[in-house]
């Protein structure tokens, strides 16, 4: 399977009456938008703004984040189950606007929600300060049932990405990168020598809006499968998320995986990347001990010798992530685990809810309940006063000058356990 992303470099954002691309800015038909917008009648109110990189502009309370995709070439179309049909996704040609984000903004659960800042000191935390985001702002009319809410925004955002790269899909790539991996047949006796490595992703599937989607199902109801790395660039794993924002896997997030392009950029040099396994990650027992034998099996039928897990999410999530490093260790599979630690603002508290021996090789996001103090912005889009509430946050987190005392945790994206952040560590 073989997938191009052809690359179009965003580098300016406006509004307009037209939706196009001149010069790397991309200009939007704010009208064309907004009528889209309010097709769904489970808005009472929408609007929509710009949040560019270096403005003195804060958005909160952030949903999700979604970069603009559309296919050119080959079947299916991105977000397969919500845009496109369900037809397999990860291979032909699609149109990616790289340095664009689509921000969806709204309260829903109202502790589930985060923060973006486009300067600052909160803006060296979230990778979504960098990018030139069409912030759309929600409304519910009044009554809405939660996960209605939840779906009417996550549906809104998708949209208008498809919608912002189809306008442009004609305009020539600045850059096209390719991915590929051959089938099963024919990697598992390839690159001898070189250690076989699999990804072990996990999907958040806590239920209560804590809910990921694959192909349009809620990754709850799934067994552990196999999953082609290209069908994740294409959307088939997208976020319906309402948990802490730090370590939120946006939909962005997903499509721009690093664990996935740092495998693909090692494979045939020093591992051989077969592919990944995805897995959920539940509530009871007896699930959670189902989803860990099955992920496992799988691997192990592979016949892989090395096993990269990450999580989203921490604490019940934290069990399943340990049991997944035991049962692979076990299995004689050596792993090594992504995950942040909520160990305290002083950071003197156990960093995970559970932990292992074989746990022996852990990369860390960083600290969640770290404070920052984030100064005030001259612009706020959204609803600032969420902020009191979010997790995080607390009453009194918005100061009167305008000011926010909350833990990283806040920060939508700070600390990723995919590494889709800006917090980093280098030994000497």
């Amino acid at each position: 399977m073989r997938l191009e992303l052809h690359k179009i470099s965003i580098t300016g954002l406006e509004l307009g009456s037209v939706t196009a691309l001149k010069g790397g800015v991309l200009t939007v038909d704010e009208k064309t938008v907004l009528e889209m917008l309010r097709t769904d009648s489970r808005f009472a109110e929408v609007a929509v703004d710009v949040a560019r990189p270096g403005e003195r502009t804060r958005i909160t309370p952030v949903k999700d984040v979604v970069q603009p995709r559309c296919k050119l070439e080959g079947p299916g179309e991105v977000f397969p189950g919500f845009i496109g049909d369900v037809e397999t996704v990860g291979s032909g040609k699609t149109l990616v606007l790289d340095g664009a984000a689509v921000v969806t903004c709204g309260q829903i659960v109202g502790f589930q929600e985060g923060i973006v800042d486009m300067s600052g000191p909160g803006a060296a935390y979230t990778p979504f300060s960098e990018t030139f985001n069409l912030v759309l702002v929600f409304t519910p009319v009044e009554g809405l049932e939660k996960h209605d809410y939840e779906n009417a925004c996550r549906m809104a955002g998708f949209r208008v990405a498809h919608y912002l790269a189809s306008a442009v899909k004609t305009a020539r790539a600045d850059v096209v990168e390719s991915y590929e991996l051959p089938p099963f047949s024919v990697a598992m006796t390839s690159h001898a020598g070189l250690p076989k490595v699999a990804y072990l992703y996990m999907l958040q599937s806590q239920g209560l809006l804590h809910d990921t989607y694959v192909y349009g199902v809620d990754a709850k109801k799934i067994l552990p499968t196999l999953i082609h790395p290209n069908e994740v660039m294409d959307g088939a794993i997208v976020s319906g998320n309402c948990v802490s924002a730090c370590d939120k896997n946006s939909t962005f997030s997903h499509q721009n995986n690093p664990v996935i392009r740092a495998l693909y950029a090692r494979h045939g040099k020093d591992i051989n990347f077969v592919g990944c396994v995805i897995t959920n990650e539940n509530v009871t027992l007896a699930d959670k001990k189902r989803s860990s034998s099955y992920a496992v099996k799988l691997a192990s039928m592979l016949g892989v010798e090395g096993l990269i897990i990450s999580e989203e999410g921490f604490g019940n999530p934290d069990t399943d992530l340990i049991m997944n490093c035991r049962k692979a260790e076990n299995a004689g599979i050596k792993t090594v685990l992504i995950t942040d630690e909520y160990a305290g603002r002083d950071g003197a508290s156990q960093s995970l809810a559970d932990a292992c021996k074989e746990a022996d090789a852990v990369v860390t996001g960083g600290n969640a309940n770290e404070m920052i103090l984030l100064p005030p912005m001259e612009k706020v889009i959204g609803f600032p006063a969420f902020v009191n509430v979010i997790a995080g946050g607390y009453e009194g987190a918005l100061r009167k000058d305008g000011s926010v005392l909350v833990e990283l945790q806040a920060i939508t994206g700070a600390t990723s356990e995919l590494g889709f952040s800006k917090i980093s560590a280098c030994t000497k």
